[in-house]
């Protein structure tokens, strides 16, 4: 074998299917100058095949987070006929109570998944992606394996378990951007980081294919009943079959990108800041040791005495406290409760909150887009299935796909704050449209209105707030921060769908419903005008390194400024008075 250690370095990555960057620079001892490089090489690298696999790897998680929370919307349509139609002497709708708690159940799961996978990742690293995708394959597959039971009520049963998925998709949130970011080059971590998030679109897709082909797969069980009291013995079990089907399917990617999420290495970003902790606290154990020495020394007038067993007690004590300890609660409180750092927190956490506030309850108006769209019809329990599923797809290719890839291709040119300040400002002025005019607007104006929302609203905030709290937040705190702003925009998700969506029958008769539909869009147009405010307190972040936007807004020195530039500093001394000028630079 070569004995050249970058030739080794790439050998192993090649056996383990990795690209272990810093195994290029074991060789280096100075810890500044082996970081420099090994930023410097991960900044400015070239967009290549790596990074494209890094897309890959990462937007297979969200394009399985997708998956699973639209397939349930589909799904929740066969259930229905399932456990509430003709054979249980229902009309095949689930009870709002009980459809709200199945979908809400999986946001329930996200947040707490969110925030505890967050913190989990900056405590112990980020070696432990993979686990996520364990738990939602494991909880997919519970959902599908569940049953009507006399000892055990089924809705609860999925509920669980779609919190248990909850928790899977919100650790992928925490996981999946921390290490995308960590692994992107400065110039075109936007785009990288757009391309994982709008993988978002391909699981909607892909599960309003999955639901198509499986209601044409059975559509000789279902088209001869016209109605939920003729749907049963092969039409009840041909729906049973078909929303596990469709459930179920959303494991498979999970289990292709399992393997490749489970052998990537640790973050070269969160290693190197450890490795620059672990340097720190051994010079300052040294430098404690010296001064210890050189005070007992200072008092005796003859050679040094022997250290005594108080002496060594105090020095243990303070090896002890320089120890390197991952960040706590505490450390992340007395950072952001300064508003010079808690406005960038306050920033990223409040624009996924208001964003996803109007986000989710844009789908109150879906009844009425599929009408205009004709495929509202439901001569039949096929052709009411097939319409939902075909009329679903028209609406995400129409508005969100285009939306997500724009961004994609702008992201890294007209900037993030750009984007988000646009796509808040005209999604405010397109839902007091909605509102205002509601009753003046046409079924095809309402369509077309709904269309340009959905593009805007992810050619715009819903893909920054996505990638903001990973650039603007420092290592020791990104994926932290990354957890409590996405989970206060699945907060936001649970309100729009448990609160205001009760609004638009606020004061209706039973002959007119929705009445109040116009009154929410005008409360969302409200929400995103907040979210131009919160969008003011973050600065743009296009082009610059996570290391100096740390250095200039959370005011982290960059250590790539001390790569060692006395390379002839061998004694101790020269290595103290090293630490001592980086250490005094820090905390100025």
């Amino acid at each position: 074998m070569s004995s050249d250690p970058v030739m080794q370095a790439k050998t192993k990555s090649k056996r383990l299917n990795v690209h272990n960057l810093l195994d290029e620079f074991d060789h280096i001892e100075d810890p500044f100058e082996r970081r420099r490089l090994a930023l410097e090489k991960i900044d400015n690298a070239k967009f290549s095949l790596y990074h494209v696999r890094a897309i890959m790897v990462g937007g297979i998680g969200f394009l399985t987070d997708s998956y699973d929370i639209f397939a349930i919307n589909l799904a929740t349509s066969m259930l229905g006929y399932v456990y509430w139609g003709g054979a249980h002497g229902g009309t095949g709708r689930i009870p709002s109570s009980t459809e709200s708690l199945m979908k809400v159940s999986t946001s329930v799961g996200t947040v707490l998944g969110q925030v505890v996978f967050g913190k989990l990742c900056d405590y112990v690293g980020r070696k432990i992606w993979g686990i996520e995708l364990i738990i939602m394959i494991t909880a997919t597959i519970l959902q599908v394996c569940a049953g009507e039971s006399p000892a055990v009520n089924f809705v609860a049963l999925l509920t669980f378990y779609r919190i248990v998925m909850g928790i899977g998709i919100g650790a992928d949130y925490s996981l999946s951007s921390t290490i995308t970011s960590e692994y992107s080059t400065k110039n075109t971590r936007g785009m990288i980081m757009a391309a994982v998030f709008a993988n978002q679109g391909w699981g909607q897709l892909l599960a309003g294919i999955v639901a198509l082909i499986c209601v044409v797969s059975w559509k000789s069980d279902l088209i001869d009943a016209t109605n939920a009291s003729e749907c049963v013995g092969p039409c009840v079990l041909a729906l049973d079959k078909m929303w596990r089907v469709l459930v179920g399917f959303g494991a498979v990617p999970g289990c292709i990108a399992l393997y490749f999420r489970l052998t990537t290495p640790e973050s070269p970003r969160y290693k190197l800041h450890k490795e620059l902790q672990a340097y720190e606290q051994q010079m300052a154990r040294q430098n404690d040791k010296m001064q210890l020495i050189a005070a007992e020394n200072a008092n005796n007038e003859t050679a040094a005495a022997p250290l005594t067993f108080a002496d060594r007690a105090v020095l243990e004590e303070e090896e002890e406290e320089h120890k390197v300890q991952p960040a706590t609660w505490g450390d992340f409180w007395n950072h952001y409760r300064q508003w010079k750092y808690g406005k960038f927190l306050i920033g990223t956490a409040g624009s996924w909150f208001l964003l996803d506030v109007a986000f989710y309850g844009l789908n109150l108006n879906s009844a009425v887009i599929l009408q205009a769209i004709g495929f509202a019809s439901d001569e039949n329990v096929y052709e009411k299935l097939y319409n939902v599923c075909a009329g679903n797809l028209i609406l995400i290719c129409a508005g969100a796909l285009p939306g997500y890839w724009v961004s994609v291709a702008t992201i890294d040119t007209l900037g993030r704050k750009f984007i988000q300040l646009m796509g808040f400002i005209v999604v405010t002025a397109l839902f007091c449209a909605i509102g205002f005019a509601y009753d003046k607007l046409s079924d095809k104006g309402l369509l077309g209105l709904y269309i340009i929302v959905q593009f805007f609203i992810n050619f715009g905030p819903n893909c920054t707030t996505y990638i903001y709290p990973v650039e603007i937040h420092p290592t020791r705190f990104r994926s932290t921060a990354h957890g409590i702003s996405s989970a206060s925009g699945k907060i936001g998700a649970i309100i729009a769908q448990t609160v205001l969506g009760t609004l638009i029958n606020h004061g209706c008769s039973a002959d007119k419903p929705n009445c109040f539909l116009p009154h929410v869009m005008e409360i969302f147009a409200l929400f995103m005008l907040l979210g131009v405010g919160t969008t003011l307190l973050l600065p743009e972040t296009k082009k610059k390194s996570l290391e100096a936007i740390g250095e200039i807004y959370h005011g982290e020195l960059n250590p790539d400024a001390f790569a060692a530039d006395e390379k002839d500093l061998s004694s101790s001394t020269g290595v103290d008075q090293e630490l001592v000028n980086y250490q005094e630079q820090k905390h100025v």
